[in-house]
């Protein structure tokens, strides 16, 4: 697979191409990239790539031009290369997405700065407009770098399958808790059932963990389980045992941060009182 990576700053997304697992990816031939600059496709000598938006209103926007040029001299028309602009607008980029992209030839990212590019670059180039979340970066290539590294560890080759199978959201669900060495760490010790060998019971506690996890922090996954069907009975019956464990836990979650809201207010209160009555006395 290909990541073709369209940018003002080609050294932030080379650091992430040249390091770890992608490095070597690259280097037995799983993977491959083209950073372009799109400067070099700038039409004066001083390479300005941006200008003011028509209508007024703060910031700047990429230049067509440069932009354009830079997106044909990929010959990102071409059958086989899916054209994505990462931007906070775009539709929201899943791991069901990820999976989608790493069947294909190869990837277009298009790296937007400032207050981002001109629509008809976007209408006449774009395949896919991709957002990474709902917050805004000023970096376009750091947003890219979390799509290529969800992306590419998902090409066949790149990281074994039982990595992949055992990972957060690949059955629906985030992933249990792990340990290592050493077996007590600060007083806590490993869980007994996974150094006791039996995987039937390490198979049951890690589905009984990813559920308790998920419930905890993303409910939204379990009800989609449920629509997909990818829940089976064995797992219905521990969600529903967990479900008056996580709703006292919860409970006791916002106790807490309200006692630590009330603990906050009240010191700063005395610390007003102090200054005041240091200031009187002056």
């Amino acid at each position: 697979m290909k990541f073709t990576v369209l940018t003002l700053f080609p050294e932030i997304p080379r650091a992430f191409f040249e390091s770890s697992i992608m490095a070597k990816a690259v280097e037995r031939g799983i993977i491959a990239y083209d950073l372009v600059n799109i400067r070099d496709f700038a039409l004066d000598r001083h390479k300005t790539c941006d200008d003011a938006p028509y209508g007024g209103g703060a910031g700047q926007l990429l230049l067509p031009e440069p932009l354009g040029r830079a997106l044909d001299s990929v010959e990102a028309y071409r059958r086989g290369k899916h054209v994505v602009y990462v931007t906070p607008g775009g539709r929201p980029f899943t791991q069901e997405k990820a999976l989608e992209y790493s069947r294909m030839d190869e990837l277009v990212l298009v790296c937007g700065r400032y207050e981002g590019i001109d629509q008809r670059i976007i209408d006449y180039y774009v395949d896919e407009e991709i957002s990474i979340g709902d917050y805004v970066m000023s970096s376009g290539e750091l947003a890219a770098a979390v799509i290529v590294d969800a992306v590419y560890r998902l090409v066949d080759g790149v990281i074994t399958h039982e990595s992949l199978d055992e990972e957060s959201f690949a059955g629906g669900l985030l992933e249990y808790p792990q340990y290592t060495r050493p077996s007590v760490y600060r007083g806590m010790e490993v869980p007994e059932v996974l150094t006791g060998g039996n995987h039937e019971e390490i198979r049951k506690w890690r589905l009984y963990k990813s559920l308790q996890k998920t419930l905890m922090n993303r409910p939204d996954l379990i009800a989609r389980a449920r629509m997909n069907g990818t829940l089976d009975g064995e797992a219905e019956k521990m969600i529903g045992e967990l479900a008056d464990h996580i709703s006292y836990k919860n409970d006791r979650r916002q106790g807490r941060m309200l006692r630590a809201r009330q603990e906050r207010l009240k010191r700063a209160a005395s610390k007003a009182r102090q200054d005041a009555e240091s200031h009187d006395k002056e």
